[in-house]
């Protein structure tokens, strides 16, 4: 059934429909929806407007949704039923096939001199995933559709679950001011793209080049201080196997990127031995192989029953190349941060910025 949507002007006992129009609709809702995407029902990350495919189309928008899934945005303006589904499928196909480096460019030349990295974190102070675009969701925006065109995206949506939906616009104009009125052809309830092919993650994700890590410095209540581990060359975790564990993944060699939680990236390093419990732990002090929990450390580095390797402080050693206070921690919006004590480190953005500012060759 073709949706229609009413509006009524109420004065006292007395309804006055108000009757829409269309003129100027379609070719104004790609301002709008560019200007505020929310309109289309959930937070969007507009990342271009008439994106060329390699097929000659354009594409009116493209955005990201907060799983970095990739919605596009067709408007049906003048065509055809058969038209307006197939093309939006069409462009689907092509975008499916893009990269994380192909994302990037486009919303590059969307936004010249932005970093998706930055505005994805602006956008829903979320970092952006190691996977972008693992999905895909169609969106087709429309002040009408005729029967056909209802038929085919319902056939797609209920019969065979294919992200592929209608938002409806009315625009209404009473007394001098003007109102959009939204609804779905079917029931939205913020559309659920189908989960990304693991396959194809070697595109979506960021390349990682073998070496680098992101290792998180937690200073919990006076377990554990950045000063200590900046200054005898170590970093640690524990209180438990989940904070742990990631730290034996570290090979020797690796090279580290130290962040502290809410601060800021403080160092950068390379691991010099494998984890061991901290009290285990031997480090380099003026070219004597000391035991780390004889220093005198202003953490204390223990556990409610550590006496157990689970329950431990567990620590690496590391030649610093360079780290600073936590004073002097630095941090750009967008940069990559993960609840793991350590994790592999993809984020080319990231990187960039802490090589920048800490002055280091690439």
């Amino acid at each position: 059934m073709t949706v229609e949507m009413g509006l009524w002007r109420a004065e006292g006992r007395t309804l006055s429909r108000i009757v829409p129009t269309s003129i100027g609709l379609e070719s104004q809702l790609e301002g709008y929806i560019e200007s505020d995407p929310s309109m289309l029902g959930e937070v969007l990350l507009i990342i271009g407007r008439q994106v060329a495919t390699a097929y000659g189309g354009y594409i009116d928008l493209l955005a990201l949704d907060e799983t970095a899934a990739v919605h596009v945005i067709e408007l049906k303006r003048d065509k055809t039923p058969r038209d307006v589904t197939a093309q939006a499928l069409d462009y689907g196909s092509w975008v499916a096939g893009l990269g994380r480096a192909d994302i990037q460019a486009i919303f590059e030349a969307y936004k010249p001199g932005s970093a998706l990295e930055e505005a994805f974190a602006e956008c829903f102070n979320e970092t952006l995933p190691e996977e972008v675009n693992g999905s895909q969701t169609f969106t087709i925006v429309a002040a009408n559709v005729d029967a056909a065109t209802e038929r085919i995206v319902r056939f797609l949506n209920e019969g065979f679950g294919v992200p592929i939906n209608v938002v409806f616009f009315r625009h209404f104009a009473d007394n001098g001011a003007t109102y959009l009125a939204r609804t779905w052809l079917v029931e939205h309830e913020g559309q659920q793209a189908a989960a990304g092919v693991s396959a194809r993650q070697t595109k979506t994700r960021e390349p990682w080049n073998g070496s680098d890590w992101y290792v998180s410095f937690g200073e919990d209540g006076g377990v554990r201080q950045w000063a200590d581990g900046l200054k005898y060359g170590f970093i640690s975790g524990g209180g438990g196997k989940w904070f742990s564990q990631t730290l034996k993944n570290l090979p020797i060699d690796a090279r580290i990127f130290v962040h502290i939680p809410k601060t800021g990236y403080v160092g950068v390093g390379t691991v010099v031995g494998e984890a061991r419990r901290f009290d285990h732990t031997m480090v380099e002090v003026n070219g004597v192989a000391t035991p780390l929990h004889t220093l005198p450390l202003a953490g204390s580095y223990r556990h409610d029953g550590d006496v157990e390797d689970e329950k431990a402080e567990w620590a690496v050693p590391i030649d610093w190349t360079h780290a600073v206070p936590r004073e002097e921690a630095i941090w750009r919006n967008g940069m990559f941060a993960n609840q793991n004590t350590a994790a592999k480190l993809r984020q080319k953005f990231t990187i960039e910025q802490v090589t920048e500012a800490f002055g280091l060759d690439d």
